[in-house]
């Protein structure tokens, strides 16, 4: 490992791809910059999910685009950086492309895992949303492996334009569960699963989950936080930690 690779960076939700951003461009060179910005220091990256807005790999065919980005993660990546990408809602069907292309590792449901001398839960932060009973049958429906073998059959002329234009509807209508703002400790559904997921694994240093869209970074007891990253659509923030200090940071802001 080279030694001056000390950070490990954490961010989510950038929606790439998305019909709803205003330069979608703009966005993925943005995130590139940042990328550029960190790899002198970065040891290992970390994204929490929704990265894309829509992601579904065929056996022969992936989303066009993203090249940029794409491009800068195989640097990276065959610079010595690990790349971790977590799927979200909106981008589940990552298969085996990007581990063969740029080397990432997928995850495909929360992770505990020891980072530099502490204890991490990692995840999107769907995958402990259980408020909505019809918000989990869908999760469970995308991800079940014979009904993503019949959607594979679905033509991605039709199947891109349904997703994106889905996407865009729900970002219209306020994705109210997503991008609400903060709630309050006793109403934001993260925070009462990470206090709850305490009481039985109190060795849990951090929590840093995605998918609420808000910045956040919370104590919960004297010795666990849980960190929520933002995202790239308007904070342009992501968490770092470097074995002493975990905080959360933007890119840019202008």
């Amino acid at each position: 490992m080279n030694l001056s690779r000390k950070n490990i960076y954490f961010a989510s939700d950038a929606h790439l791809g998305a019909r709803f951003h205003k330069d979608p461009l703009a966005v993925e060179k943005k995130l590139v910059r940042w990328l550029d910005h960190i790899k002198e220091d970065a040891q290992a990256i970390y994204f929490l999910g929704d990265m894309f807005d829509y992601w579904y790999e065929y056996k022969y065919v992936v989303p066009k685009g993203f090249v940029r980005f794409l491009g800068k993660l195989a640097e990276l990546s065959d610079n010595g950086i690990e790349i971790h990408f977590f799927i979200g809602n909106h981008d589940i069907w990552m298969f085996d492309y990007l581990p063969k292309e740029i080397g990432a590792t997928i995850h495909r449901d929360v992770l505990t895992v020891d980072l530099l001398g502490k204890r991490f839960f990692l995840g999107h932060g769907d995958e402990v949303d259980y408020r909505s009973k019809s918000f989990r049958f869908i999760r469970s429906l995308f991800r079940n492996k014979f009904c993503q073998w019949l959607y594979a059959g679905i033509h991605p002329r039709w199947s891109f334009g349904f997703a994106l234009g889905w996407s865009l509807s729900s970002r219209k209508s306020g994705l109210k569960n997503e991008v609400a703002g903060y709630q309050g400790e006793n109403k934001e559904y993260l925070v009462q699963f990470a206090k709850e997921y305490l009481q039985s694994h109190p060795d849990i240093n951090f929590f840093i989950f995605g998918h609420r869209h808000i910045m956040l970074d919370l104590m919960l007891s004297r010795t666990s936080r849980i960190l929520i990253t933002g995202d790239w659509m308007q904070h342009f923030s992501y968490i770092v930690w470097d074995g002493e200090a975990l905080f959360l940071d933007q890119f840019e802001v202008v």
